[in-house]
């Protein structure tokens, strides 16, 4: 058996520890340079310590051998090599070949390509690994193969790429293929999802490469790909996003082809696209509008997305919304990756000034982000496999028109990693050495229990962020699934209503884009038919809990601690400030009832304020009506635009709200929930009557 560093393999979801990265000048839409040596390093530190970690083999056999001339015995350590990785990279890998065991070049020839990908595709084919095999970079290949013109040829003639010019020393550098591998999931449940919330400025074009995403054709300059992606009359005739929309692009089981809903000819169910595809990319098309900001919020805080889209128009700049967008997504730890759109029509240097702007920006103490400019097939597959580092932020540049660098952002999205752990086909959760996971900051648990416990023992939580009254089914809910399992059939609990109380229903359906499942796992986005509830007993911000043995009612509370961090604020925070809370899909509006500094500045502590800058421990009361918050959950709290971020420490129990109560009033006035019960049915009250008299 040969020693584990006659191979590379780059896991979807390792993260390696990244090198400044530099970008060089060489004009408007190729200013900006990947430093090959420096990923080369890079994979050679992450492929060392992934493999440091698996014990040696040995063999007479080195790795080239068992490419071109395979035997029963070379297919069987391909298959547990792939099946080993594709593990560890929870369904996917990015599987490198050119060198052997002693770092030298294997030196494949043009006719040895071919053996090497059809020797991986048999081994990638045993039953234990059951995936596929699809070629993503030939470091030898021309500048413009027939990969890189797929997405053209799909889009029309009118759809050219440009050639790019290619390094002379080419001829003389080591051959390097990059394969991607995939697991084919045996049913809907276990395909896997990639959620990525669109933002941006107002007319950056955020619809408009939706559609052309997941429609496959190109728009013809006046917005015609973004009409199918409104929800309702005013988005079309404003041409603006007003609420939260979701498309979805499917990979299908064969060679990671994408997978559209509807095309040119005909249109495919969400049902039939989950069933023919790997791997599905649900997109969250947010509003860029100022006036909508609080419906971003939410979208990006209440659906856990995986990664965040900025779309940057070139003729703008990073300017408006995009900045707020772009700070959202920083305090939430969510990797962020660049796109910059109306390159077409945009002037070279209008263009140099948006990326000396953009990079001056990423590179900020406050984003520390890394820019990589991504202009060829090679750094769409460098960039993908370092992004799970959260510092690196690729830079993409295209045309909704001309079709330029959509090939290369497709590509992008389909090799995109998990940053989640994932369920296999066995029910358990995927070992991963990554770190806590984006999409459960908003309900987060230990990482020993993300990676070590099955989901089975643990209690099952699902955030719910959209309702619906679907004919002769009942009121159904859409969510996350943030921890546990819900399984067809399942008596859980709803709630906290306005009174905190949690009421039991039924599960009756479960469907995952619209196609009908048994379970729904840790992480999913889901939607519940729940029995014997009315669309009035629910709202946004609701939760379903799994019961015990004791079956003992959950507990709500309207006060929680936190450690927040103030981000901007004009003046001063003190107590009994009011803020608009968003925590997960929770959105309430909050008081402030003690400040507890954490830094050292001693003016902090004399007055009880908080300026831009400050830290603190925060105890907040929910106004309203009681939410059920988990602890460790991230918060953002604003008043119009962000003011700061912070994390949940613990939730208050009613002894020590009464008690928060009373010192925030200094006395005059103690928590008593029938009085506040009083007072919200006394107010209600009295606003039906004024809307009565109106």
């Amino acid at each position: 058996m040969a020693d584990k560093s006659d191979y590379r393999i780059t896991t979807a979801a390792g993260a390696g520890a990244t090198d400044a990265l530099s970008m060089q000048t060489a004009g408007a839409k190729t200013k900006y340079a990947v430093d090959t040596s420096l990923f080369d390093a890079l994979v050679d530190q992450a492929s060392g310590a992934a493999d440091s970690k698996q014990p040696a083999k040995t063999s007479t056999r080195a790795l080239k051998q068992r490419l071109l001339q395979p035997d029963d015995d070379d297919i069987v350590f391909l298959s547990d090599m792939l099946d080993r990785r594709l593990t560890e990279g929870q369904g996917e890998a990015v599987v490198e070949i050119g060198y052997d065991v002693t770092g030298a070049d294997m030196g494949l020839k043009n006719d040895e390509v071919g053996t090497v990908t059809e020797t991986l595709t048999n081994a990638a084919q045993a039953p234990e690994v059951n995936a596929f095999v699809q070629l993503l970079f030939d470091s030898a290949a021309p500048a413009e193969d027939a990969q890189e013109v797929t997405y053209a040829r799909q889009l029309g003639d009118a759809a050219k790429t440009k050639s790019r010019a290619k390094n002379s020393g080419a001829a003389t550098q080591t051959r390097v293929l990059q394969y991607l591998v995939r697991r084919r999931p045996a049913n809907v449940e276990e395909m896997l999802e990639l959620r990525v919330a669109v933002a941006g400025n107002v007319d950056a074009g955020k619809s408009t490469m939706l559609g052309v995403l997941t429609r496959g054709r190109l728009d013809d300059g006046r917005g015609k790909m973004r009409v199918a992606l409104f929800r309702h009359k005013h988005e079309i005739e404003s041409g603006r996003t007003s609420s939260v929309g979701m498309e979805i692009l499917g990979f299908d089981k064969i060679n990671g082809a994408p997978v559209r809903h509807t095309d040119a000819r005909r249109k495919v169910g969400w049902d039939q696209v989950c069933s023919r595809s790997s791997k599905m990319v649900t997109f969250l098309d947010l509003a860029g509008h100022e006036k909508y900001l609080k419906t971003t919020v939410f979208g990006i805080a209440g659906s856990a997305p995986d990664y965040l889209m900025l779309m940057i128009a070139a003729n703008a700049g990073l300017a408006g919304m995009a900045k707020e967008h772009l700070g959202l997504a920083l305090a939430l730890n969510i990797p962020v990756f660049v796109v910059i759109t109306k390159i077409d029509m945009c002037p070279p240097n209008v263009l140099d000034t948006t990326l000396k702007q953009l990079t001056r920006v990423l590179r900020s103490s406050g984003c520390r982000k890394l820019p990589i400019a991504v202009s060829d097939r090679k750094s769409v597959v460098m960039a993908a496999s370092r992004f799970v580092s959260q510092r690196v932020c690729p830079i993409f540049q295209v045309s909704n028109v001309t079709g330029e660098g959509v090939d290369s952002l497709q590509t992008f999205i389909n090799i995109l990693p998990m940053s989640r752990p994932v369920v296999a086909a066995t029910g358990n959760v995927a070992p991963t050495d990554s770190a806590l996971p984006v999409s459960e900051m908003s309900s987060p648990t230990s990482a020993g229990d993300s990676t070590t416990d099955g989901e089975a023992d643990e209690t099952l939580r699902y955030d719910i962020n959209e309702i619906f009254t679907v004919p002769f089914v009942g009121t159904v809910v859409s969510g996350v699934v943030s921890s546990g399992r819900v399984r067809l059939g399942d008596t859980v609990w709803l709630g906290p209503d306005f009174n905190g109380k949690f009421t039991t229903t039924t599960v009756r359906g479960i469907q995952r884009k619209r196609a009908d499942v048994q379970t729904g796992h840790r992480g999913q986005s889901v939607s519940l038919a729940l029995k014997k509830i009315t669309r009035a007993q629910v709202r946004k911000g609701m939760v379903i809990l799994g019961k015990d043995e004791q079956n003992t009612m959950p507990h709500a509370s309207r006060t929680f601690e936190a450690e927040v961090v103030v981000l901007y604020h004009s003046t001063t925070i003190t107590m009994r400030y009011q803020a608009m809370v968003h925590c997960g899909a929770v959105r309430q509006t909050a008081r402030v009832l003690s400040i507890v500094p954490t830094d050292s500045k001693e003016d902090i502590g004399q007055n009880d304020t908080l300026r831009t800058g400050d830290r603190a421990k925060v105890i907040f009361q929910f106004v309203r009506h009681p939410e059920h918050i988990a602890v460790g959950s991230r918060l953002i709290f604003r008043e119009g635009r962000t003011k700061g971020v912070g994390k949940v420490l613990r939730v208050l129990n009613p002894a020590e709200e009464s008690q928060a109560v009373h010192a925030a009033t200094k006395g005059t006035m103690v928590f008593n929930p029938r009085t506040e019960k009083m007072k919200a049915e006394a107010l209600r009250h009295r606003n039906a009557s004024l809307r009565g008299n109106a």
